[in-house]
């Protein structure tokens, strides 16, 4: 009973700590969610908290429990204003341009060292997507205002790219442990059935919760734990059936935030504080999965690879699938520089581990650093860039935000 109750004073002290570190950070405009990643370091076996965390089943459970709650907030929240203005690019950039993403990543890797193909194009893959929680922390903290379809087709990028990463992903990974492939046609049809799959998973489920939550006489407590028990089951129930969670979590967001009425638009208010409790909870345990010790001596190939990525690979990718959409070159510039990677590398990065794929935890190992160092680099010079490309920054106030 003591070592449980110490479990949570624990827990606690750390949310704690998390949130006053963030406000004292965004003073000097630091990440937010970079806080709660270097947080749960030092809290980590490494740091000053001594806490020993090595579970990675554990994290992949959570990890997902959390990213459902981030995208089902994020999808309620996205207009279909937005979806009709930037949905084309948004979705050509979420799919051939993490494709490009981690085609350009594994290139230059495979240039400049030994590595083999396969598993240079799995880091890739791993660090192709970007992450919808972090863009929209720097978003909505660095003052940055943006003409309406650059947000929408920032917003639409990061919620509807995991499929297509941990598509990449799970085959790289089976490549890897030495699995015969099917061939490149069959693995095509898999993709447009996941994705598809995905998709019309998402819109009965939509369906099904404006249904429920219209009839169900609930105060906005309990209307809020019951979409988000709806959500997981929608997530868990498309990933048995081998198409995409995150797309049908995703598509159903959408449909309750725009055709709930006014029912789950205020259930959704209650669910942006489910949102920052999953952010916070999840950068904390990743940051205390990773072990500094063994991660130094791989920071210059991360690093390298981080910067591959951040100039590279993410500006060419985005002006090859946005040129064709009249996109302004500033605006293509914007779209590229704001393309921050958060926990999806890092959480993706735990199924070559728990696959048992030679130097898993390397691959972890790296997807973390580059992580940190996406976080650092672009997430602090979201406003300089912003000035720079001519777009106005407001004030903001040294505050977590809320949704």
């Amino acid at each position: 009973m003591d070592a449980a109750h110490l479990d949570i004073l624990i827990g606690g002290t750390l949310g704690i700590v998390a949130i006053l570190a963030g406000i004292a950070g965004r003073r000097f405009g630091t990440p937010l969610l970079l806080v709660f990643l270097v947080l749960g370091m030092l809290a980590g076996e490494d740091g000053p908290g001594g806490i020993r965390f090595s579970d990675f089943q554990l994290t992949y459970l959570l990890g997902s429990i959390a990213l459902v709650v981030i995208l089902f907030e994020g999808g309620q929240k996205t207009s279909f204003a937005m979806v009709r203005e930037a949905g084309w690019p948004a979705l050509l950039l979420a799919t051939l341009g993490v494709v490009l993403t981690a085609g350009i990543v594994a290139s230059v890797i495979v240039a400049v060292s030994d590595v083999d193909w396969i598993a240079a194009l799995l880091l890739g893959s791993l660090v192709a997507p970007t992450d919808a929680a972090a863009v929209a922390a720097v978003l909505r903290t660095s003052g940055v205002v943006l003409p309406h379809r650059v947000l929408a087709i920032l917003e639409l990028e990061s919620g509807l790219n995991d499929p297509m990463s941990v598509f990449l992903t799970v085959l790289l990974t089976h490549e890897r442990l030495h699995v015969a492939l099917a061939q490149p046609a069959y693995e095509v049809i898999e993709l447009l059935r996941e994705m598809g799959g995905g998709a019309i998973a998402g819109v009965l489920a939509g369906a099904a919760m404006i249904f429920v939550v219209r009839r169900l006489r609930l105060d906005h407590g309990l209307r809020s734990v019951l979409l988000l028990a709806m959500a997981a089951a929608v997530f868990g129930g498309a990933q048995l059936r081998h198409v995409s969670g995150f797309l049908a979590v995703y598509v159903a967001a959408v449909l309750v935030g725009n055709r709930g009425g006014e029912t789950t638009v205020e259930a959704g208010s209650i669910f942006g504080g489910f949102a920052w409790v999953c952010q916070i909870g999840l950068f904390l345990m990743l940051g205390l999965l990773v072990t500094p010790h063994d991660t130094l001596p791989w920071v210059p190939a991360a690093v390298f690879t981080a910067c591959v990525l951040i100039f590279v690979a993410r500006p060419v990718a985005t002006v090859l699938c946005l040129v064709w959409f009249g996109v302004p070159w500033r605006e293509m510039a914007f779209i590229a520089w704001v393309g921050l990677r958060g926990a999806v590398p890092i959480y993706l990065a735990v199924i070559p581990v728990l696959a048992g794929t030679p130097r898993g935890e390397l691959a972890f190992v790296l997807a973390f650093v580059i992580v940190i160092v996406s976080l650092v680099v672009q997430g602090w010079t979201v406003g300089p860039v912003a000035r720079l490309l001519r777009f106005s920054v407001a004030r903001v106030q040294p505050a977590i935000p809320v949704n």
